[in-house]
């Protein structure tokens, strides 16, 4: 059933097609079940804030559709998003685990659907469920290990070109053939925000990846015409 902004509409985890691909949510029956009684979903607009940087965790966030972005921001007020969270993503765990004030600010990147836990019904959730605690540490630790290779990203690239190429070869991963589509749904200033650039930056750098003929823009859909040129700035 679709929903507000063309939103594929899922209101019951149990009978959710898309939980066997998700490992935070994809618990065995008797537990889904109970699983699908603990929240609230609902569904935000793009530009929507889950929670800020700073805050009291009130509970955690699965991310049933949508993309959601995730940023820090130093005292100078410079942002950078360190990650776009897909669907079947929980947002705000460690926070909720660890008892500290949320590390991140969430904000949605488009419309999205969320199912909402509060706080004190997870962690009892977790305290009785051996099997869910698992999957919190399993994605705890899939949390991990995707910051330490995007902070590696960022730190080892030796110029904006190797990180603007790598966030380009990314969105395209799984596909393959002479010329790769991919919906480049960012503006310049959050494609600036992911790699630790200016706007003006990624700018200049798209521009000049457009007149190598590396890459062609139709719309918000952009084309990548030499793949093996995008991963040779990456070396």
């Amino acid at each position: 059933m679709n929903g507000p902004y063309g939103l594929e509409m899922i209101d019951n985890c149990v009978s959710c097609t898309l939980r066997k691909d998700r490992g935070f949510c994809n618990f065995s029956p008797a537990l889904q079940a109970q699983f699908d009684r603990l929240g609230h979903h609902s569904i935000f607009p793009s530009g929507a804030l889950l929670f800020v940087e700073g805050q009291r965790p009130r509970g955690v966030y699965v991310l049933c559709s949508g993309h959601v972005k995730l940023s820090t921001t130093s005292a100078q007020g410079r942002v950078l998003i360190l990650k776009v969270a897909a669907p079947g993503e929980v947002l705000g765990l460690s926070a909720i685990l660890s008892g500290t004030p949320c590390e991140l600010t969430a904000e949605t990147a488009r419309p999205c659907q969320v199912n909402f836990i509060e706080r004190e019904v997870l962690l009892e959730f977790l305290r009785r469920n051996g099997e869910a605690g698992l999957h919190s540490a399993r994605a705890l630790s899939v949390e991990f290990q995707a910051a330490f290779r995007d902070v590696q990203d960022i730190v080892l690239a030796r110029s904006s070109a190797g990180k603007l190429a790598r966030l380009i070869l990314s969105w395209s991963a799984g596909q393959d053939g002479k010329e790769v589509r991919v919906r480049a749904a960012f503006t310049h200033e959050e494609m600036a925000q992911m790699i630790g650039t200016s706007r003006e930056t990624v700018t200049r750098l798209l521009s000049d990846l457009k007149k190598k003929e590396l890459i062609r823009l139709e719309g918000a859909t952009m084309v990548i015409r030499n793949r093996p040129a995008l991963e040779a700035l990456l070396a």
